[in-house]
Formats: C-alpha cells, structure tokens, sequence
C-alpha cells in the first residue's frame, strides 16, 4: 500500500514539473514572438543613429555655444511602416549626465549648476507628434514642468531632421539660468563687460535610419 502511495505522490510530483516547464516555454514563445513582431517594422528609432544637437548662447551679443546629448532612449513607440510613423508618438528619455560640448568643464557646470538646481531633473524626457507633412509639436518634461515645443522637420529618403527653439524660462528655470551664469560669469562677459546667458536653446535633431 505505502509503494502505491509512493508511486502516486511521484507521478503527481513529476507531472507537475513537467506542466511548469511546458509553461515557461510556452511563455519563452510567446515572449519571442513578441519581440519578432516588434522587430519587424520598417523603421526603428532604437535602430536608428540619433543626434540631438543643441545651441545655447552667451554675452550680449549672443555668440553660440554648441553641444550635444550623447544618449536617449526610447520608452514607448519609435517604430513604423514609415519614418513618419516611427516619429509621431514617440516617448523619449535623455539622460542629462550624457552631455558633452568638447569642454569637459563646461559639461561639468551645466550638469551642476544648471540641470542640477532643477527639481530632480536627471533626465529629460517627452513625447514628438507629427500634426503634419512640416511641423509637429514636442511636449517636453523638465524641471518638473511639462511644455510643448513646436518643430519643423523634413524628410529626405531615410534622414529625419528637425528644428526647434525652447525658452527654457517656460520651464520655471530662471533661478537654474541665473546659477549658470553666475559661475560662468566672466566667461559669458562679451566686449562691453556685460554677463549674459541667454534663455532661448535652438534644437537639432536629426534621426537616420
């Protein structure tokens, strides 16, 4: 009688095993077929080469400063049967700490005393709609703050490219401009003595896919 029981609590166990393995490759599959599918659209911002370029500037006379974000990942969206399509609600983030402007001090002071007197602004994140064959809107996170920012773009075989103008002051960053400058005091101080950090930030992006 006890062998019978024995066998039986065997059987149970084994087949038991065997279910939650048959699962977990079931699930392995599903999971698979799911990247397969996403992976399989024309066009993909994940795979694309990003460069997001800004221009910034100094002095009264408004010399620019050039730089860039090395980084930005995609958080949802980024792929369609077209480049349009790729772009248009696509959700973004950019790490702060991914900037570089050829100056390692200068990348140091903008992270610090700039990002960094924001309201925990580690990252820059947003979302691009396309409204139409030229323009869209960016609605664009930081500082706590949430603002859209209109772009003109262009397609030209598989180059996206767009432009855009933020007033960084429509984020609440005043006191962040104001901090920058103070530290950069004598290096935004143009011929007639004048310490100047401007508010308006030109955007370049451009995807290639």
């Amino acid at each position: 009688m006890k062998r019978v029981v024995v066998l039986s609590l065997l059987m149970i166990v084994a087949f038991n095993f065997s279910s939650c393995k048959s699962d977990k490759k079931s699930d392995k599959k599903v999971e698979d077929t799911i990247k397969t599918e996403k992976s399989a659209a024309a066009f993909s911002l994940e795979k694309a080469k990003n460069e997001i370029n800004f221009v910034a500037y100094k002095t009264t006379d408004k010399i620019p400063v050039g730089g860039q974000f090395n980084k930005v990942d995609i958080i949802s969206g980024g792929e369609g049967a077209s480049i349009k399509d790729a772009i248009n609600n696509t959700e973004f983030s950019i790490p702060v700490s991914s900037i570089f402007t050829k100056d390692t001090s200068r990348d140091f002071k903008i992270q610090k005393f700039f990002f960094g007197v924001m309201d925990n602004t580690k990252l820059l994140s947003g979302k691009l709609l396309i409204t139409d064959d030229v323009n869209g809107v960016a609605e664009i996170k930081m500082n706590g703050v949430t603002e859209k920012v209109a772009f003109t773009y262009t397609i030209v075989e598989n180059v996206f490219k767009m432009t855009a103008t933020m007033d960084i002051t429509k984020w609440n960053a005043s006191e962040a401009l104001a901090s920058l400058n103070t530290v950069c005091s004598d290096l935004h101080k143009g011929a007639d003595g004048v310490s100047k950090t401007w508010s308006d930030v030109a955007l370049n992006i451009t995807s290639t896919f």
